[in-house]
C-alpha cells in the first residue's frame, strides 16, 4: 500500500508536469513557426527586389544567412542556386508553376525524423522568373527538449518530496491493519473503524473452513469413481479452467504431466478441440474425434447449467481407434467389392449386348463367349473368396480339426498348379519334412494355394517356387519362396490388407480378385499363428507362416 501511495503521487505529479512541457511547446512553436513565416518571407522580397536590380551579381556581393535559394528562368531553368544544382528544371514543378501562375506559393513541411520544419516560399518577378526560397529550424521536439531541461529539476524536487510524504502517510495508515492476524481476527477497542472488518473476517473464515472441508471430500468421492474409469473425465469452469480430471483422459489425451489449475486447452489445442469445447462453454452440447499418435480420441463435451446459467462443463473422452479402423476398413471394402463387382459386370453387359443387337459376326462369336465365360468366372471367385473372408471375419468357419500332413498337401496343391506353372516354366518344388498338423484342411489349402498361386502370377519366366515344411518345439512353419518381380520395401507392410495392389496397372493384367494374401492372413490368424514377408524388388519374395502347435 505504501508503494501505491508514493507511485500514486509521483505518477501523478510526472503526469502533469508532462502535459504543462508539451503545452508550452506547442505555444511556442505556432509563434516561432508564424515568425518563422513572416521573416522568411521579407528575407525572401529583399532577395527578389535585389535579383531584379543586379541580377546574378547580388548573389555574389551580399552576404545571405543559411537559406535554400533558388533562381529558376521563365523555361524552368536554373539560374542562380546555392546548392549549385544547376542541372535540375523547374518547368513542371508544382511550387514553380503556382508561383508562375498566381504570383506567389507558400508550403510547409515538418520532418519527425529530424524534428525540423521547413517553409518554402515562392514568388514571381517582374520579368516572369521565380525566386523559391527554402528555410528549416528546429520545431516542436527540439523546443520540448529544451523546455524538458528546465523541468528537471523541479521534478526532482517534487519527487523527493512526494516521496517522504508518501511514504509517512501510507506507514500511518497501514500499520493497523498490518498488525492484524487473518487467521484469527480478534476485536480491538483501539480500532473501532476495523471491528466491522475484523467481524466479517471471523465469520468468512468459519464459512471458508467448512466449505474447504466439504470440498476435500467431495474431491476424494469424485477421485475415487473416476480413477476406476477406463474412460477420460474432465470437469472445468466457465472460464475453461481445468477444476478435476482422472488419469485415463490424460493418459488418453497425451498429457500426464499436466497440473490442473490450468485451462483445458493446455492439454489439446487442436482447432476441433477448441471448437467443441467452446460450443459447450456456450451452452451447446458438442462431439468431435481427435487424431492422436496414440490413436484415435472421441471427445463429448456437455454444459454443466445452474439456475439460468452455465457454471462449467463436463468432458469425456473415449479411445475410438478400433472402431474407426473398423469404419474405415468398411468404407474401404465396400468401395473395393463395388468397383471389383462392377468391372466383370460391364464387360459381360456389353459382351452381351452386342450378341443381343446382333452386330457380331458368326466367327466372333465362341470368342466373346470365351470372354463372357472368363470375366464370370471372375465373378464367381471373387464372391467366393469374399464369402470365406466374411466367414473368417465371422469365425463361423466349420470348427471340425483332423490331422493334415502339409508336406502331401503342399504337394497336391503345386500339382493343382502345375498348368500354371507350367505355361510361365516356372519349377515349382515341395521341401522339407512330412508334419503332422491338426487344424482345418480347408484353411490350411486355401493358406498354401493362395501363397502358391501368387508366386506363380507375380513370377518371371524360367522362375523357380519352393515350398518347405519345417519346425521347431512347438511351432511348424510353412515357408513359400520365389525369384519373381519382389514388392517395394513400402508396400510389404500392406499387402495383407483387403484389395490391395502393389502396382495397379500390373495388377489388372494378372488374373485375381486382390483377396487371397488377406485371406491368407485371415487362415493364419483362426490357427493362432503369424505370417511374415521378406522380399526385395525384381529378386523375390518369402512368405513364412508360423503355426503353433
Amino acid at each position: 500500500m505504501t508503494k501505491r501511495i508514493l507511485d500514486t503521487i509521483i505518477i501523478v505529479a510526472s503526469i502533469f508536469a508532462f502535459i504543462t512541457a508539451v503545452v508550452i511547446a506547442m505555444i511556442l512553436n505556432s509563434y516561432f513557426m508564424a515568425r518563422l513565416e513572416e521573416e522568411t518571407i521579407a528575407e525572401a522580397r529583399l532577395i527578389g527586389r535585389g535579383a531584379e536590380t543586379s541580377e546574378i551579381s547580388y548573389f555574389n556581393t551580399t552576404a545571405i544567412r543559411n537559406m535554400h535559394i533558388t533562381w529558376i528562368d521563365t523555361d524552368g531553368s536554373v539560374k542562380y542556386d546555392t546548392n549549385m544544382e544547376y542541372d535540375k528544371n523547374y518547368f513542371t514543378d508544382k511550387a514553380f508553376r503556382k508561383a508562375k501562375s498566381f504570383g506567389e506559393y507558400r508550403s510547409s513541411e515538418y520532418s519527425f525524423k529530424k524534428a525540423t520544419s521547413t517553409l518554402e516560399y515562392s514568388f514571381r518577378l517582374k520579368d516572369g522568373s521565380v525566386i523559391m526560397v527554402s528555410d528549416v529550424r528546429f520545431s516542436l521536439k527540439e523546443q520540448f527538449v529544451d523546455i524538458l531541461r528546465s523541468l528537471m529539476i523541479g521534478m526532482v524536487v517534487l519527487a523527493l518530496a512526494a516521496l517522504i510524504i508518501a511514504n509517512l502517510v501510507a506507514r500511518r495508515i497501514v500499520r493497523p491493519i498490518n498488525s492484524i492476524d487473518l487467521d484469527d481476527p480478534k476485536i480491538d477497542s483501539s480500532l473501532s473503524e476495523l471491528s466491522p472488518l475484523l467481524e466479517k473476517l471471523h465469520t468468512q473464515n468459519q464459512k471458508i473452513s467448512n466449505q474447504m472441508y466439504e470440498l476435500r471430500r467431495n474431491r476424494e468421492q469424485f477421485l475415487q469413481i473416476t480413477e476406476n474409469m477406463s474412460e477420460g473425465i474432465i470437469v472445468t469452469d466457465i472460464k475453461l479452467n481445468v477444476l478435476a480430471s482422472n488419469s485415463s483422459a490424460l493418459r488418453l489425451i497425451g498429457a500426464e504431466f499436466y497440473t490442473e489449475g490450468r485451462s483445458v486447452f493446455a492439454l489439446n489445442n487442436s482447432e476441433s478441440f477448441r471448437r467443441c469445447l467452446q460450443d459447450a462453454a456456450g451452452g451447446i452440447h458438442s462431439e468431435t474425434v481427435l487424431h492422436t499418435p496414440e490413436g484415435d480420441r472421441e471427445v463429448i463435451a456437455s454444459p454443466s447449467n445452474g439456475a439460468n446459467t452455465i457454471n462449467g462443463i463436463v468432458v469425456l473422452i473415449m479411445d475410438v481407434t478400433e472402431k474407426q479402423q473398423l469404419e474405415t476398413m468398411r468404407r474401404e471394402f465396400t468401395s473395393n467389392v463395388s468397383h471389383e463387382l462392377k468391372t466383370p459386370l460391364t464387360t459381360i453387359y456389353g459382351f452381351s449386348d452386342l450378341l443381343a443387337n446382333g452386330m457380331v459376326k458368326s466367327e466372333d462369336v465362341p470368342k466373346l463367349g470365351e470372354n463372357i465365360r472368363r470375366e464370370a468366372e471372375r465373378l464367381i471367385t471373387l464372391i467366393k473368396d469374399i464369402v470365406a473372408l466374411s466367414k473368417l471375419d465371422e469365425n463361423s468357419v466349420p470348427a471340425e480339426k483332423e490331422d493334415v500332413d502339409l508336406y502331401e498337401l503342399a504337394e497336391e496343391v503345386i500339382s493343382r498348379l502345375s498348368t500354371n506353372a507350367e505355361k510361365k516354366k516356372i519349377t515349382a518344388s515341395v521341401t522339407g519334412e512330412h508334419i503332422v498338423y491338426n487344424g482345418s484342411r480347408t484353411i490350411l489349402d486355401e493358406i498354401i494355394y493362395n501363397l502358391c498361386d501368387n508366386a506363380i502370377k507375380y513370377g518371371v519366366e524360367n522362375g523357380t517356387l519352393d515350398v518347405k515344411i519345417s519346425h521347431i518345439p512347438k511351432k511348424v512353419f510353412i515357408t513359400v519362396s520365389d525369384n519373381g518381380v519382389g514388392i517395394p520395401q513400402q508396400s510389404v507392410g500392406r499387402i495383407f490388407e483387403r484389395f490391395y495392389r502393389v502396382d495397379k496397372s500390373r495388377s489388372r493384367k494378372v488374373n485375381g480378385t486382390g483377396l487371397g494374401l488377406s485371406i491368407v492372413k485371415h487362415g493364419v490368424m483362426y490357427h493362432g499363428g503369424e505370417i511374415r514377408c521378406e522380399s526385395t524388388l525384381d529378386k523375390g519374395s518369402v512368405f513364412t507362416v508360423e503355426l503353433p502347435v
